[in-house]
């Protein structure tokens, strides 16, 4: 897919990657950047210098999804490419006493806002792109969801279930034209990784969101399914299914050398 002439909306376009998408996308042509988040100033300032509009969004609410989608196809046309991108970091423990945590509240909302926010952009948008023969969802999800995340059971979960979405979204509508990529980096200098503690994510060295948003042309023009900025991630894959057992031992040790350090 080339993004020349096309009409995109980006979630959580405001800031980190989702900033950096709408400036890539604007350079190489889109005909109309949308950008969609909570903090509308931000997303205002982001769409003023792509030439592109602005809306307050929570992806955890459906409304919001379904009014970006109606407004953007109202005003500017078809969308092309929606780039479900927000995520939160929240729910991280480098202690990791309980892997079921003290309460709902952080898995609720990782999960509205990685897995169900996901879901209601191709609740609303299917129908349409199937109506007029296809359309682009890219969903950036994380090297969690194929991996894991020490440190946070309810974002390294719903990452997984995210990628699971997204494959039988791929699945379910290739016949329809309806196209699917996933971002799956590891660590991106955003105000997000800032936010957590320092882990094993960032092990292989932490990218800029300008290049990741470079990875993604890359990705969409050869339309593929899987875009990963930290191409290491294929290995860790590759020796995760190889011995599961072994990984996990693996896995194990990073979480215990992560208690010895924040437990001194």
């Amino acid at each position: 897919m080339q993004v020349t002439g096309k009409v995109v909306v980006v979630t959580g376009g405001a800031n980190g990657i989702g900033k950096a998408l709408c400036e890539a996308f604007h350079k190489a042509g889109a005909a109309k950047v949308v950008v969609a988040d909570m903090d509308a100033g931000n997303a205002r300032a982001v769409a003023a210098t792509v030439n592109g509009a602005a809306f307050k969004c929570d992806v955890a609410q459906e409304k919001d999804i379904t009014h970006v989608i109606e407004e953007t196809e109202r005003q500017f046309g078809p969308i092309d490419l929606f780039c479900s991108n927000a995520g939160i970091g929240g729910g991280f423990d480098p202690m990791s006493e309980n892997a079921g945590g003290a309460s709902d509240e952080p898995w609720q909302r990782s999960w509205a806002i990685h897995v169900m926010a996901h879901v209601y952009a191709a609740r609303h948008l299917i129908p349409r792109m199937k109506a007029r023969g296809g359309g682009y969802f890219l969903n950036t999800i994380s090297a969690a969801g194929l991996l894991s995340q020490v440190g946070s059971p309810a974002y390294s979960t719903t990452k997984h279930a995210a990628v699971g979405f997204a494959e039988n979204l791929a699945i379910s509508h290739k016949a329809h034209n309806i196209k699917v990529s996933i971002l799956c980096p590891q660590g991106v200098d955003t105000n997000m990784l800032r936010s957590i503690p320092k882990g094993p994510q960032s092990g292989d060295g932490d990218l800029t969101p300008e290049q990741v948003a470079r990875d993604v042309l890359a990705g969409l023009e050869q339309e593929t399914f899987l875009i990963l900025p930290h191409p290491q991630v294929l290995g860790y894959m590759r020796k995760k299914t190889e011995n599961y057992d072994r990984w996990i031992g693996g896995m194990a040790k990073i979480q215990a050398k992560m208690r010895e350090e924040f437990g001194k």
